[in-house]
């Protein structure tokens, strides 16, 4: 997920031996004997690993002359070890891409453009869940193939909101607003209690002593949002560009945007949320986990983070509240991209190929951890959620949803564009400029960066 995947802490890197003739550590040296390939593979989730191994076993198995090498690295590492293997001259021949990363390796001609061997092996691009396919392609090249998809939710402690007589049918109808915070505020301040048992809507409510927090919210999100404020932003009316992918104008500094942001800082104010200079260490998820927190913005990629046996307490997903302009949540997924520089052009299609193909996409679907970007795989996942008693269908029905989702911004020089937002939307939040004003600095310095 970058916001889309928290679990960027392990910077070592990991490699599965589970099949030690099939996936393994090292360089990506091509295997000559007996005309063999090998195609260096990198992935950054753990949590997905195992699926793509069984990919990369069933690819193998139909291709005996082509063995896949898998490396995970976690989020933060992968990207500067990407960019060192580029530099260097010796990058993996494929490896999982991200809409924020890609257009500076498009940018530098270091991703193979697929559109003509998609056109020759007639690959049906209608095949995926709408919005994904177009993400990856500028100025007629297609850099990227769908892997996956993601929507996002609100997940909650079901017996925190109990406890304070919260029903867990109202979540499902909750709305917001940034003047008042509609219903989804008043549940988030039932939610908040201070140390002495007192919920936010107590008059004695003691908001610098709380025990639990209503609501979490995620503040290094980048330029995006995606856990929260983009989220709500978007149902507030803000659009991120003029046109989305490859806009040209970026519209940080639209009201609609700082009203939200100035909504989220009251959250703060009111107690209701912790203050971002006394912010734990620890993920949102975690302070979720430890009873810290009732109630945050979720990823339908983290699913199992709340849902695994060893999770002491109970948690369920509810839809994003219904703003202003509706009820909106991003729309994001990754691709798997070919390095321009391959010697083994042909095999590492054969594997992008086969990685969107039902056969990969519904092995991914078993393992019941991301949402494939197929949408015949992705109802194979749902089922199996469903087997598991996992209720989850809100993530799908996001999906689904006619005008519910919106893309994260896809430009030039996203990666520089991202602290800087960050930066601005953070010394809102700390009191140290008006969000009008910083926002207003943020949006002149993307678009410089986007001429």
């Amino acid at each position: 997920m970058s916001p889309r995947h928290l679990r960027a802490g392990a910077a070592a890197l990991l490699c599965l031996a589970a099949t030690a003739t099939l996936v393994s550590c090292g360089s990506s040296d091509d295997d000559t004997a007996g005309s063999r390939t090998t195609i260096d593979y990198w992935l950054w989730d753990d949590l997905q690993l195992p699926g793509y191994q069984d990919c990369a076993t069933a690819f193998h198995r139909a291709n005996p002359d082509i063995t896949v090498k898998i490396t995970q690295t976690a989020w933060s590492q992968y990207w500067q070890n990407l960019t060192v293997e580029l530099v260097s001259g010796d990058a993996p021949d494929v490896w999982a891409n991200q809409s924020t990363y890609y257009p500076q390796y498009a940018a530098g001609g270091q991703l193979l453009d697929l559109q003509p061997l998609v056109d020759r092996d007639k690959v049906d691009l209608s095949a995926y869940q709408p919005g994904l396919t177009g993400v990856w392609v500028k100025d007629g090249k297609r850099y990227g193939l769908p892997k996956d998809w993601d929507t996002m939710a609100l997940v909650y402690n079901t017996t925190m909101l109990q406890k304070q007589g919260v029903d867990a049918g109202r979540l499902n109808d909750l709305t917001w607003n940034p003047s008042d915070g509609g219903t989804l505020e008043k549940v988030i301040a039932k939610a908040t209690v201070d140390t002495k048992g007192r919920n936010g809507l107590d008059p004695g409510f003691d908001k610098d002593h709380v025990k639990t927090y209503g609501f979490l919210a995620e503040w290094a999100d980048g330029s995006q949002g995606q856990n929260g404020w983009g989220d709500f932003a978007a149902s507030n009316g803000f659009t991120f560009l003029d046109k989305n992918p490859w806009g040209t104008h970026y519209q940080y500094d639209d009201p609609k945007l700082a009203e939200t942001i100035a909504w989220f800082k009251h959250l703060i104010d009111k107690g209701y949320a912790p203050p971002l200079d006394k912010k734990s260490a620890l993920a949102n998820s975690e302070l979720l986990m430890a009873g810290k927190g009732a109630m945050m913005v979720t990823g339908s990629w983290t699913i199992s983070t709340f849902t695994k046996p060893k999770v002491k307490q109970k948690f369920a997903f509810a839809p994003l509240p219904t703003g202003p302009a509706g009820r909106k949540s991003a729309l994001n997924g990754s691709s798997d991209a070919i390095w321009a520089g391959t010697k083994h052009k042909e095999q590492a299609w054969k594997w992008v190929k086969f990685l969107a193909s039902p056969e990969c996409q519904n092995l991914v679907a078993q393992r019941g951890i991301v949402f494939p970007a197929l949408k015949t795989a992705t109802r194979k996942a749902l089922a199996v959620h469903r087997a598991r008693g996992e209720d989850v269908h809100v993530f799908t029905d996001a999906a689904a949803a006619k005008d519910g989702t919106f893309l994260l911004p896809v430009t030039e020089n996203g990666t520089e564009i991202s602290p800087i937002v960050q930066d601005a939307i953070q010394s809102a939040i700390l009191g140290e400029a008006s969000p009008e004003a910083a926002l207003k600095s943020a949006n002149d310095k993307a678009n410089d960066l986007v001429k």
